[in-house]
């Protein structure tokens, strides 16, 4: 039923072991095929492309549903429908940031500071064009084909370039003068395809898991038996997506409580449970959260 179409390069490796999260299992001949397939009703096929592509194949119907960067759907003013942003990156959770650099001891400490002229190069020339005329900077913009950085000062006075620390950009010796677009990882549609009740409930199914395996990182679940006088005390202790399953237990005056916690507390909420009376403490892996 559905086209889908997933990214290649930085993204990619995220990308995949998202989808295999979500028990959607990408596979392919080998890492450098394009061509792929997934054990699902609902995709027929898939192929794996360059995220700079996928919003303009996605609008023109190419493929029915894909996944690439706010910047690339900016920087190609493609027509796409956003099925709902998904909070992975290169390494980590948080988004990319699309921002202006200058030398450090560049004397520009904002984007108005720039001369007339001042040399822009950048992967993102129509974005950049549009941020720049937006502040009535007269600037010629390069399209740059890699290690962007690199070229300040000889070749470009400023750049614009991607970051998720800045520690990069700090490492070659430039300051950030602004950010021009904060960009997550989004699940897009053709908005065509997204129109037809069949499709678009597919592509609901699918944002349904890839979300639900996202909510997920980072957390297990925690069950625990705890006497009836001492369940005060941990449900103090317990944090909760809401609040935590309490359950009496058969034939005894103790309960059963179960809750969701990040695993990054769990090292000392498990002694402080135990200190505070609960027992048979079980810590579980969570694949899906969904609400």
């Amino acid at each position: 039923m559905l086209r889908l179409v997933l990214p290649k390069g930085s993204l990619e490796a995220a990308t995949l072991q998202l989808f295999d999260d979500a028990d959607l299992g990408v596979v392919r001949g080998s890492d450098v095929d394009y061509r792929a397939t997934i054990d699902d009703p609902r995709i027929d096929d898939v192929r794996i492309l360059r995220p700079q592509e996928i919003p303009r194949y996605v609008a023109e119907g190419t493929f029915d549903v894909g996944i690439t960067g706010r910047d690339w759907i900016e920087e190609t003013g493609a027509d796409v429908v956003t099925l709902t942003e998904l909070h992975y990156s290169k390494a980590t959770a948080r988004p990319i940031q699309v921002v202006l650099a200058v030398a450090e001891d560049a004397p520009a400490t904002g984007v108005a500071d720039l001369p007339p002229g001042v040399r822009v190069h950048t992967e993102y020339p129509e974005l950049t064009r549009r941020f720049l005329q937006k502040h009535d900077v007269d600037a010629h913009i390069s399209l740059s084909y890699g290690a962007t950085e690199a070229k300040v000062p000889e070749i470009a006075d400023a750049v614009v370039e991607i970051t998720e620390t800045g520690r990069a950009l700090r490492a070659a010796g430039l300051k950030i003068l602004d950010t021009i677009l904060v960009s997550y990882t989004e699940l897009i549609a053709n908005p065509t395809a997204y129109g037809d009740p069949a499709k678009r409930k597919a592509m609901e199914q699918v944002q349904t898991l890839l979300s639900g395996s996202l909510e997920a990182r980072g957390r297990v679940l925690v069950k625990l038996n705890v006497d009836e006088a001492r369940l005060d005390e941990v449900i103090q202790l317990l944090p909760a997506l809401k609040s935590p399953t309490v359950s009496k237990l058969f034939g005894d005056d103790a309960y059963a409580v179960e809750t969701v916690v990040a695993k990054s507390e769990i090292n000392t909420l498990i002694p402080a449970l135990k200190e505070r009376g609960a027992t048979d403490i079980i810590e579980l892996p969570i694949a899906k959260i969904v609400h």
